[in-house]
């Protein structure tokens, strides 16, 4: 059979799959649309634009507990209304190629961003040779595209780090932190920390935390002497530090955008899970600890996207931008539920500024997902989880009882090996049905901007 004849009847075969597919949502999903969105993910090949969404360490509990308590169990989050959705395989692997059941998030990212599977703390290198490997963002980049990195945490931390740099250890973040990465120093002819390789490719957008970072001196090269804050303004940046400067932030210039000296502060606060549960709680909505001139991630993205965009204008290619909710993660391993479902609920947010973005942009594809599994698990009532639990009351005002059980009590609480959801809309959207593994993602956008 002829190559071309081929790929049109697995088009045809996936449409056929799809649109069945869609078409069983019920409209109670929000997701009464999908038919047609389905359609449109085989007929609009390219796409101009993608926005990444990950949700870290966001697996099926996490976004369960924050449904049941925010919108209630029958309810539905924005990320809830995609019209296609499937679940990816997060394992990581061995140097030798063998599978690592349970991932990091550098290995995870890696997988996404490059196509590669590597070694849990490596970003974006070979897990073996310990070789850099092409990112998306770099592709983009060098496809004319315009570039953008959203997130909660420090901008050097492991899921937007393996977007814009390539260390043996994603421990080397800034210019002090490379004991871990001595062939990756500039000294020794290597491309330097995470924040030095962050701003060197230019990514026209970086909103998150990590100012500490940035502050540290670079220790050999150009910069010498100099911080990475310094040496970013020398390449073209605008720095700003809370939200009324990054709303300042004019078209057609880089922007850093650095929130925190550490990671961004979390939205909600509560109570943290105990040995034998704690009294029923309601969470605190407003954490006294976070300035209020932090601009919340749906904000960020929001400016991101209006940046890319215009950045954009008069080009035929658009942009790539990846938005990170990053402490759903560093609350699970905390046990911290209230902390945790407030990320979610923030990240959420942020998920329908970029599904009414699409909506007026259908050229652009839209996924959302997580790096891997995490900690959280909605038990019964009645439960005596020999862990970490809480009693929350939700906003249905009934009870809701989560438990930590991945690690003895008092340590950080662990990651799992699930399988997690990715859910998509717009040009090659059909791509994430099914069963996939975290390396499709790369192909899949990869695929929909024609990356070469």
């Amino acid at each position: 059979m002829h190559r071309s004849t081929r790929r049109h009847l697995t088009i045809a075969t996936a449409l056929v799959a799809v649109t069945t597919a869609a078409a069983a949502v019920t409209t109670t999903a929000g997701a009464s649309d999908g038919k047609d969105h389905a359609k449109g993910a085989i007929q609009n090949g390219k796409a101009k634009n993608v926005i990444l969404l990950i949700g870290d360490g966001m697996g099926d509990s996490e976004i369960t507990l924050a449904r049941d308590y925010t919108v209630g169990a029958s309810g539905r989050l924005n990320m809830d209304k995609f019209p296609l959705t499937g679940a990816y395989t997060t394992y990581s692997v061995h140097a030798d190629g063998t599978p690592d059941y349970v991932t990091d998030s550098a290995a995870s990212g890696t997988g996404w961003a490059t196509g590669v599977k590597t070694v849990n703390g490596r970003i974006s290198k070979t897990p073996g040779t310990d070789k850099a490997v092409p990112t998306l963002l770099e592709l983009a980049q060098k496809n004319g595209y315009a570039t953008g990195s959203v997130t909660t945490a420090e901008l050097t931390d492991a899921t937007p780090a393996v977007l814009a740099s390539h260390v043996t250890d994603r421990s080397c973040q800034g210019p002090a932190d490379m004991a871990n990465c001595p062939t990756d120093t500039i000294a020794a002819g290597g491309p330097g920390s995470i924040a030095e390789q962050s701003v060197n490719h230019k990514v026209d957008v970086l909103f998150g935390g990590g100012k500490q970072r940035f502050d540290q001196k670079v220790t050999a090269g150009r910069y010498k002497g100099q911080t990475v804050t310094e040496q970013a303004r020398q390449l073209g940046y605008e720095v700003v530090t809370d939200d009324k400067g990054m709303k300042k932030v004019k078209a057609g210039q880089r922007v850093l955008g650095l929130f925190s000296s550490g990671n961004v502060p979390t939205e909600w606060t509560g109570k943290g899970a105990a040995v034998g549960g704690t009294a029923p709680q309601r969470c605190v909505t407003s954490n006294p600890a976070r300035p209020s001139t932090t601009p919340t991630l749906a904000d960020s993205a929001t400016k991101a996207i209006q940046l890319l965009e215009a950045k954009q204008k008069r080009s035929k290619q658009g942009f790539f931008l990846q938005i990170e909710g990053a402490s759903i993660d560093k609350q699970d391993h905390a046990a911290d539920p209230c902390g945790q479902i407030g990320e979610t609920a923030a990240f959420d947010r942020a998920v329908k500024v970029a599904r009414d973005y699409a909506a007026k942009h259908p050229d652009t594809l839209v996924v959302t997902t997580a790096d891997h599994g995490h900690s959280s698990q909605i038990v019964p009532l009645e439960a005596t989880p020999p862990g970490l639990s809480s009693t929350l009351v939700t906003d249905e005002g009934q009870q809701l009882k989560v438990n930590y059980s991945t690690n003895t009590p008092g340590q950080s609480q662990e990651h799992t090996g699930t399988q997690v959801r990715i859910a998509a809309q717009g040009p090659q959207a059909y791509r994430v049905l099914g069963v996939t593994d975290q390396t499709d993602l790369f192909t899949t956008i990869r695929e929909a901007l024609r990356l070469h």
